[in-house]
């Protein structure tokens, strides 16, 4: 697994001079640690991990969001959910994977997964802010399979992102 920390000091749980400067400065956070120490485990039973490239952890509320490198989303979905599954029993949260450097379009479309997004609009408000404005297909009768406002909280920490949805049937 690829991340900002060097890979001896997730292994030896000591962290050397360089690891720790940047967990002092703020670039990389006490949850980062953990997940990526959790990947680095389970990377011994799942070898597709290895190949993935882990670069931050967002906690929201009950929901837990890791930002992953382009194209690494299907190895962590991967093994019928499994490695999604140990991460959320370690941390007891629910767990949404997200790809790294992508358009709002795709990044939007990993965060309400499974759900199908109709339209995204951009709504400029008095102030001179913009919201955006996801409009989602729910299946009569079904419940939220996530928290919405954890959601809104991963989308305004991640990307910056004010996003207001509303549902189609």
């Amino acid at each position: 697994m690829k991340t900002e920390l060097c890979s001896f000091c997730l292994k030896s749980g000591m962290l050397c001079q360089k690891c720790s400067a940047k967990v002092k400065a703020g670039e990389i956070s006490e949850l980062d640690l953990k997940i990526a120490r959790q990947l680095l485990i389970l990377e011994e039973k799942y070898p597709s991990l290895q190949n993935v490239c882990f670069y931050k952890a967002v906690d929201a509320n009950r929901t837990i969001a890791l930002i992953v490198g382009h194209g690494d989303v299907p190895r962590l979905l991967g093994y019928g959910g499994k490695i999604v599954k140990a991460l959320g029993e370690e941390t007891g949260k629910s767990v949404r994977i997200l790809e790294n450097g992508v358009d709002d379009r795709k990044f939007l479309e990993d965060l309400f997964t499974p759900l199908n997004i109709l339209t995204i609009n951009t709504i400029w408000v008095p102030d001179g802010t913009t919201e955006t404005r996801v409009i989602l297909r729910r299946k009569r009768g079904t419940q939220m399979p996530f928290d919405l406002a954890a959601i809104k909280e991963i989308a305004s920490s991640v990307r910056k992102m004010s996003i207001r949805v509303e549902f189609a049937d």
